[in-house]
């Protein structure tokens, strides 16, 4: 197994990718973010110090671009609670 990491997705802040993480997770697609150590600390969220990078494994690189993209083009659903019960 390859293990080595790529970066999927930058996002604007630890909240963002956090939220981008879950969706990877969700799909079945092991995730990490990675964030600038000042950045993190201070909790920045505007220019390259607030950026948060979300890393997968170099196998799952391709898979994880595609629910991206999807997302991005704003083809996800969500499941609506079923109201009938």
């Amino acid at each position: 197994m390859n293990n080595n990491l790529v970066v999927v997705y930058t996002a604007a802040g630890q909240t963002e990718a956090s939220l981008i993480k879950s969706l990877l997770e969700a799909a079945g697609i092991p995730a990490m973010s990675s964030q600038e150590g000042a950045g993190a600390a201070f909790g920045l969220t505007v220019g390259l110090m607030g950026e948060a990078r979300i890393l997968v494994r170099e196998e799952d690189a391709a898979e994880a671009r595609e629910l991206l993209a999807a997302m991005e083009r704003g083809e996800l659903e969500e499941d609506a609670p079923d109201e009938s019960s």
